[in-house]
């Protein structure tokens, strides 16, 4: 492939966004209905782009399109760039108006109870006019928005290190631990062991986290089997109100029921169970200063977390 072919101005940024668009979305007749174009005028583009590339993107399959080792290559490109354009025109519109600005932060789980919002809090208190947009999802989700510029960083638990794409920087470390509402039948137990939880309903968290497989391999170090009366959630408000309202039992980051005086925790030790809970960032990506601002709250929430002044 001729680099050069990429700067002779035949490229062009609509072919960025479709190449991003049938990607994510598996479908010619999808991208172009997301961009707001035609069908005809989506294929000619990408047509245009396979031309300037000299290579095939895609191939189909009975219900889509599938990329092929040289569009999944592009793919990852072509939202690194339009990653930075999104970035270029965040950090323009701050150096215009130093007092404004906007980040966008990704969160799963963990750290969005208390690190998130306490540093959200400490932030708008310094800058009331910067613009905070929290966007819950997946980790898996989460990664795919922040490598395509979406967010500008993701809070929640780090289950691997560093890579060519992302950076992962631990704030702190947290246990896991069984938690229940405070007037659950288990808690009236005064010794509680973690068969004793098979009679009851579980929420587990959704298929695609790490801690589902690490769940699912300590049930079977105790020998017990899944719970088939079971709810996959990940969103913290719909779990709480699942807590309180029935007798199921959750395994959630310590600092949610050290902070929510209706949930309780179980003396069941999931030692096994590591949680690291921290930021990730784009590789290569400069933050805005407004995310820029953020991560420096972050640190000092996290530091008054892991002290014992949690609780004062």
């Amino acid at each position: 492939m001729d680099e050069p072919r990429l700067l002779d101005g035949r490229l062009k940024i609509k072919h960025l966004l479709l190449v991003d668009a049938v990607t994510r979305l598996g479908t010619v007749v999808g991208a172009a209905g997301f961009l707001h174009i035609t069908q005809p005028v989506a294929t000619r583009s990408l047509h245009e782009l396979e031309s300037i590339l000299g290579v095939r993107l895609y191939e189909r399959e009975p219900r889509g399109v599938r990329p092929t080792i040289y569009g999944q290559a592009f793919t990852e490109h072509a939202r690194a760039v339009l990653a930075q354009l999104v970035q270029a025109q965040k950090h323009i519109a701050e150096l215009a108006d130093a007092d404004r600005g906007t980040v966008v932060v990704g969160s799963h789980l963990a750290g969005s109870n208390i690190l998130l919002p306490r540093a959200i809090a400490t932030l708008k208190t310094e800058r009331p006019q910067l613009t905070v947009i929290v966007r819950e999802g997946t980790p898996e989700v989460l990664l795919a928005e922040l490598e395509a510029g979406k967010v500008d960083l993701i809070v929640g638990r780090l289950t691997s290190h560093s890579d060519s794409r992302v950076i992962r920087i631990t704030l702190y470390s947290e246990s896991v631990q069984l938690v229940t509402r405070v007037d659950h039948p288990l808690t009236d137990l005064k010794e509680v062991k973690f068969s004793d939880t098979a009679g009851y309903p579980w929420i587990f968290p959704g298929v695609e986290t790490a801690l589902r497989g690490e769940l699912e391999e300590f049930f079977a170090r105790n020998d017990m089997e899944l719970p088939t009366n079971r709810v996959d959630a990940t969103s913290f408000l719909t779990v709480r109100q699942l807590l309180l309202e029935t007798d199921m039992v959750a395994v959630l980051p310590s600092l949610i029921p050290r902070a929510d005086t209706r949930l309780t925790t179980l003396p069941v030790t999931l030692d096994q169970i590591s949680h690291r809970v921290g930021l990730t960032l784009a590789v290569n990506r400069p933050l805005n200063p407004s995310a820029d601002a953020l991560v420096a709250r972050l640190h000092e929430t996290a530091e008054e977390i892991a002290s014992p002044r949690l609780d004062g």
